[in-house]
């Protein structure tokens, strides 16, 4: 406990355990006085002469030398601020009286009852007397009297303490006029105050914070005599004695209420890790001491039921005050600005709103709901509405809360360091929803970094990059979907997705606005889900989403998280699922997000070589790091749980899987068995898709992976050849099928006869995974053109190339997903600046029918497609599929089965050539009796040449192709056709 200067404050309290000494005699404490005498009266003297001198006499503490004169000018002085009349005879009597009970208990300890309450109630009467005639109260200097401590509300040291102070139940209330009219009033002590009335403080701005004035003037001096013993422990202390004791002033401790030196070095400069242990209230010896740190702040004032006690001003933002409190109580802070006065709780006497178990699983990486621990939260904590902050930074020296709420300046809002967890902490009254905030972090070399949330469920819309407090009411409508979705696994469900990039797909409209057009567009085109490229928070509009710096925020650009809960909501109630792109593989540089968040790299691999990405700039996070693992499999759950998404796209699962994506020799160390696969990748994810899974049913997660790694889509409890277990995805991109086929369009019909293996080589693996046929929107930018633009030939050509290649991939074994703009064959690459050419479906557009008729089409693909269950039962079953004709390469043409699990089959033939091939003879069944048109790409209301078969087909006993039994078509030009049992 640090002493208080001498200077200032009245004479400390014993502590437990000191011994009490019997009280000294007038001549002794005269002696006494004469040895202690005080450097620090030196400056008193200077300031006040008479009147301090005259405090200081009657104290019983002067200095070696004084003249005799000046002790009786003192001790004049002391009976007020002018002279009064002496005592009546009764007075003396009983003063006389009192000094013969006093003496006689200083020679003997075992004094009787009957005697020693005759002496406290003439004390007591003694001192009522008094109070009615001088408001000052000042006893004349007798063997009996004892100063009482001067303790102002604020905690300033009150003008001294004599030698023979006798330690009194503080009831005292005395009144001194120091040189600069300083007024300070001693509030009664905690023992006194069982009998005196409470204590109330008016807040009042002077040069020196008064203290509590009493209600109604308590009794003088009501002295307890106690024999020289061993005090019990706690009695001397924080004002909890059952009775005062006498405590010369060589046995006791000083304490002081303001902050001391070091602790407030460490509160200015931002690096405290405990500011909770020194602001707020606090029991000490003597009371409680409060202490605020409130920069700017005029004045501060407490408030406790009737108490009203003003702070002292330490300087610096700085207050305390030290009141006669035996516990801690409610409080409020009452904080003068100006041109305002601010009434609030004070930070700093709740305890912490997390608790062991959530350090303990954040500790362990095991948190799975860890939004709910970390980031800004309004909150109802120990009764009191607020705001929970906390952040995890286990290397700063200091974190701040700095934020709207006060003016972007944090110094006095200091977060508490939560043991070693690394997770610092603050709640803050009467902060709420819609204030902007960050975090002011002093990292480990001293400098400071202000950093967003890397859990803000809100941010500011971009380029703006703070984080905003937020909760969500919004209540859902859409329990029908969530409870039916996980009947049906996704891969033995009809699944065709349609592509979006929400921003761009109606530029302008917001989450609410896309809400009304979105959910009845695709329902019309009968795609059965949407997949949304990235809606996490991201500076950059031009990386689309896929650079985050929010990853627990959708994006502001188009409303608040709540709308886009809204939109969701509205898809679901149409039928229609919702996937997510969601990129845990790298995040980006920006000095305000994740790199080096606390001024090392923290969720960023500390190896710069395992951290910087090298084809994007960005850093790959750290997967092998507890908390940063824990950190990416709860955004995983938090989009499937707080947004009700069906599932999650992982974007670059490759650039994961590789110590040496993109590296070339040297530039990367092999793991522990001299591998080159990255097993703390492998771990997350197995651990990722293994959590989402188990926690909510009905979810899908699928595969951005552009290699052959075993075992992307098999259970994490399987091992494959490798000695790996599966990463446990539903579903894999197919990126080879993209990359092959898109090929083999493009090439002249004349030149595909070479390239017909590119198309027919998907088979070979297809049942290796559980895969997805993308045309995503990598595959329409960057010079990579449009879908329609990718075929040769004139504009005829390429609209039929595009038609009867939509139709072969829906009959293909897989799902699909086909990207926003290509499903009306638009003819330009895609822009995130404009969208999609919208205007080519203007009925007043010439060229319109053209690009009405490939959207009517896929349309037409999606309804036959979920009518079929052969085009999706068995997709990732080697039964579901047969080759009719799979190596007539001289004829452009493709023919083969689609069968559902009783067998029912569908045949799908498509012919890539310009010409029509009349009566082509192709191989069925014989169990078939006839078959009829279900899907041709070239009909007239598709824009194509009206080349059909419509009438039923029916076999004829001629084997072909290994079957049985034949059939003729007639097979349009650049076209698939689709025939099922009639």
């Amino acid at each position: 406990m640090t002493p208080r200067p001498e200077s200032s404050g009245s004479r400390p309290k014993g502590t437990a355990g000191e011994k009490i000494p019997e009280q000294p005699t007038a001549a002794q404490q005269k002696s006494a006085a004469k040895k202690t005498a005080v450097p620090k009266q030196a400056a008193a003297k200077k300031a006040a002469p008479a009147r301090a001198t005259a405090k200081k006499s009657a104290a019983g503490k002067t200095t070696v030398g004084r003249t005799v004169a000046k002790k009786a000018a003192a001790r004049k002085a002391a009976a007020g601020k002018t002279p009064v009349a002496q005592p009546s005879a009764e007075k003396a009597a009983v003063a006389r009286k009192t000094a013969t009970k006093k003496a006689a208990a200083k020679t003997t300890v075992k004094k009787t009852a009957a005697k020693k309450t005759a002496a406290r109630t003439a004390v007591e009467k003694t001192a009522a007397e008094k109070a009615t005639t001088v408001r000052a109260t000042a006893a004349r200097n007798t063997a009996t009297k004892a100063a009482a401590a001067d303790v102002t509300a604020a905690g300033s040291p009150a003008a001294g303490s004599t030698a023979k102070k006798t330690a009194t139940k503080k009831a005292t209330a005395k009144k001194v006029t120091a040189k600069k009219a300083t007024a300070t009033e001693a509030p009664a002590k905690k023992a006194a105050a069982k009998k005196a009335p409470a204590v109330k403080t008016l807040a009042k701005k002077t040069t020196a914070a008064k203290a509590p004035a009493a209600k109604s003037l308590p009794k003088k001096s009501a002295v307890k005599k106690a024999p020289a013993r061993k005090a019990p422990a706690g009695k001397a202390t924080a004002g909890k004695a059952a009775a005062a004791q006498v405590v010369p002033p060589e046995m006791e401790v000083a304490v002081s209420p303001a902050v001391d030196a070091a602790d407030r070095k460490r509160l200015l400069g931002g690096t405290h890790h405990d500011p909770h242990s020194v602001l707020g209230a606090h029991p000490v010896p003597g009371g409680v001491a409060f202490r605020a740190f409130r920069p700017y702040a005029l004045a501060v004032t407490v408030v406790a039921g009737e108490l009203r006690a003003e702070l002292h001003d330490d300087g610096e933002g700085f207050f305390s005050g030290l009141l006669p409190l035996r516990e801690v109580p409610g409080y409020r802070l009452i904080v003068e600005y100006e041109g305002t006065v601010l009434e609030t709780e004070d930070a700093y006497r709740f305890l912490p709103t997390l608790g062991d178990l959530d350090l303990h699983l954040i500790g362990e990486g095991r948190h799975e709901e860890l939004w709910t621990a970390l980031g800004a939260h309004p909150m109802t904590h120990e009764g009191v509405t607020g705001t929970r902050f906390a952040v995890w930074a286990p290397n700063a020296r200091g974190v701040r809360v700095t934020g709207t709420f006060n003016f972007w300046d944090g110094a006095g809002h200091v977060m508490r360091s939560l043991g070693s967890s690394g997770v610092w902490e603050l709640f803050l009254p009467d902060v709420g929803e819609g204030e902007l905030y960050k975090f002011e972090i002093t990292r480990p070399d001293g400098s400071k970094t202000l950093r967003a949330d890397p859990l803000a469920r809100r941010t500011e819309v971009p380029p703006a990059t703070s984080s905003v407090i937020t909760s969500s009411e919004y209540e859902w409508g859409d329990a029908d979907w969530v409870d039916r979705r996980g009947e049906v696994p996704a891969h033995e469900a009809p699944f065709s997705v349609y592509e979006i990039h929400l921003p761009s797909w109606r530029p302008g409209l917001t989450y609410r606005q896309l809400a009304d057009q979105l959910p009845g567009y695709v329902k019309n085109l009968g795609f059965t889900h949407v997949e949304l490229m990235p809606v996490a928070e991201h500076p950059f509009g031009g990386s689309w989403g896929y650079q985050v710096t929010g990853f627990y925020a959708p994006t502001a650009r188009l409303g608040t998280p709540d709308d886009f809960r809204y939109l969701v909501d509205k898809l679901h109630q149409a039928g229609i699922g919702v996937l997510m792109d969601w990129v845990p593989a790298h995040f980006p540089r920006d000095a305000w997000a994740l790199a080096e968040f606390d001024g090392r790299p923290l969720y960023e691999h500390e190896d710069p070589l395992r951290a910087a990405h090298p084809d994007w700039g960005t850093l790959e996070f750290d997967f092998g790091r507890n908390e940063v693992r824990n950190f990416l499999v709860a955004n995983a759950v938090y989009w499937c749980e707080e947004f009700h998404i069906d599932g999650l796209r992982v974007d670059a699962v490759a650039s994961m899987l590789y110590l040496d994506y993109s590296r070339e020799p040297g530039q990367w160390t092999p793991n522990e068995h001299g591998g080159r696969e990255n097993l703390d990748a492998v771990a997350f994810l197995q651990e990722m898709n293994a959590t989402v899974y188990r926690r909510v049913p009905g979810v899908v997660t699928i595969a951005e992976e552009s290699t052959a790694w075993d075992g992307v889509t098999r259970a994490t409890h399987h091992k494959g050849p490798s000695g790996f277990g599966g990463l446990g995805f539903g579903l894999k991109w197919n990126m080879g099928w993209m990359h092959d086929s898109l090929e083999y369009m493009s090439h002249e019909p004349v030149h595909r006869k070479y390239h017909h293996g590119e198309m027919t080589f998907s088979m070979v693996y297809a049942y290796s995974e559980n895969y997805v046929l993308p045309i995503s929107h990598d595959e329409v930018v960057h010079g990579k053109r449009s879908l329609v633009s990718k075929m040769p030939g004139d504009w005829w050509q390429q609209r039929a190339g595009v038609r009867s290649y939509l139709g072969f991939m829906w009959a293909h074994p897989g799902k699909q997903l086909l990207f926003m703009g290509q499903e009306f064959a638009q003819g330009a690459e895609w822009s995130e600046a404009h969208g999609p050419d919208w205007w080519l479906l203007d009925p007043g557009y010439g060229a319109e029918p053209d690009h009405r008729g490939v959207r009517d089409l896929v349309r037409d693909l999606n309804t036959v497609y979920r009518a079929t269950p052969a085009l999706w039962r068995l997709d990732t079953d080697p039964a579901g599929f047969e080759w009719i004709v799979g190596d007539a390469a001289d004829d452009n043409v493709l023919a083969f089965l689609r069968l559902d699990p009783e067998g029912v089959p569908v045949l799908a033939v498509s012919n890539f050539a310009p010409v029509t091939r009349p009566d082509y003879r192709l191989g069925v069944p014989d169990d078939v009796p006839a078959w009829h048109e279900a899907v041709n790409t070239d009909a007239a209301r598709y824009g194509g040449s009206d080349v059909t078969n419509p009438d039923p087909v029916k076999p004829e006993p001629l084997a072909w192709h290994g079957r049985p039994a034949s059939i003729r078509l007639t097979l349009p030009p650049l076209a698939t056709v689709w025939l099922r049992p009639a």
